[in-house]
């Protein structure tokens, strides 16, 4: 293991050291952008708050930016600066581990990683990063876990056309993001035990086909034990504003828009209430994506869900009751009215 305290390097320490090392913070401020490109590599800090990454006085030249740093630019005021605090990146780099810190204040992502097999971010703290919070991208066996996000103008934790494999998030707390957790053409994503509340949208699982990206899709996913309430901000109100390149949406708990597989168990969704307008009138959404090339929501399992004092609605159910199972889920007031398995 080698330790890098305060003023010394931690790219240096990770380049020197390659493959397979242990690269441990000391307690302090670090202000650098770090890229690891080898695998095995761990990275690990005294813990949240004791260890902070921040942006330098210089961003160095050759550090990957985010994939849609073109399509940001207007978010993060210029693509050239779109720039994670730690990205992981390289030639198909595997098993990495980040934990332990705070990363803040960065204009792309605080974690970022693309292409990448085994990632894990854990005990990491994401504050205040301009685009996204913990942003894991074509990449398998993602692991999102016991985190805190706040403050980026998307996701808080985001899985991005990730392909079907083993991902885990859980037991992440993320507050003031435009979603909390998001799913985006992502498969075999269990979404355990998060806390999401504060954001315009608590947690967002969205099959969309997007011109020149890969193939997508949400299939076989768990979504389960979630904490969803007082989400109330507004987002995709304006070009600078908390998710900028979608639609209006606020007070939106949990939405599956073009799921298939999906099952949703035990989830308490409750005390949301928009602040501006959305496109999506509930606090439990379930619909289509056909229109922008995705497909109907089929084959879900919806069970045991308490859905209670959320405006306008409690639940809209834009789906065939015939290709799904809803049962002992509890609501006050949705559309359909007399929805099979719910109750009041």
């Amino acid at each position: 293991m080698r330790t890098v305290r305060p003023g010394e390097s931690i790219q240096r320490a990770l380049d020197e050291a390659g493959p397979g090392a242990h690269v441990a913070l000391a307690e302090g401020v670090f202000a650098e952008n770090v890229w690891i490109r080898h695998s095995g590599v761990t990275l690990s800090g005294a813990g949240p708050g004791r260890t902070t990454l921040e942006p330098g006085a210089v961003t160095p030249s050759g550090v990957p930016r985010l994939h849609e740093a073109a399509e940001t630019a207007a978010d993060a005021a210029d693509a050239e600066d779109a720039v994670s605090g730690i990205t992981v990146y390289g030639d198909g780099p595997a098993e990495v581990r980040i934990e332990g810190l705070t990363v803040r204040g960065f204009s792309g992502a605080g974690v970022y990683a693309h292409s990448a097999a085994g990632v894990t971010v854990r005990r990491v703290e994401v504050v205040d990063n301009t685009v996204w919070g913990v942003y894991l991208r074509e990449s398998t066996g993602c692991r999102i876990v016991d985190c805190r996000a706040s403050g980026s103008r998307y996701a808080g934790a985001a899985l991005s056309f990730c392909p079907r494999s083993d991902h885990l998030v859980a037991d992440n707390e993320c507050h003031a993001n435009a979603f909390g957790v998001f799913v985006d053409n992502s498969s075999g994503v269990r979404a355990l035990r998060n806390s999401c509340h504060g954001n315009a949208v608590g947690m967002l699982l969205l099959n969309q086909v997007y011109e020149g990206e890969p193939p997508g899709g949400v299939t076989d996913c768990l979504v389960a034990g979630n904490d969803l309430y007082g989400n109330g901000l507004a987002a995709g109100a304006g070009p600078d504003g908390l998710g900028a390149a979608g639609p209006p949406m606020s007070g939106v708990g949990l939405a599956l828009i073009g799921v298939r597989r999906v099952s949703v168990v035990d989830n308490h969704v409750h005390d949301n209430h928009p602040s501006g307008e959305s496109v999506m009138d509930a606090a439990f959404v379930m619909g289509s994506s056909k229109d922008w090339g995705g497909d109907d929501v089929l084959d879900t399992q919806v069970l045991w869900n308490r859905v209670h004092g959320n405006t306008p609605l409690d639940h809209r159910l834009g789906v065939d009751p015939d290709r799904q199972v809803f049962a002992a889920n509890t609501a006050d007031r949705g559309d359909p009215a007399d929805a099979r398995g719910w109750t009041r």
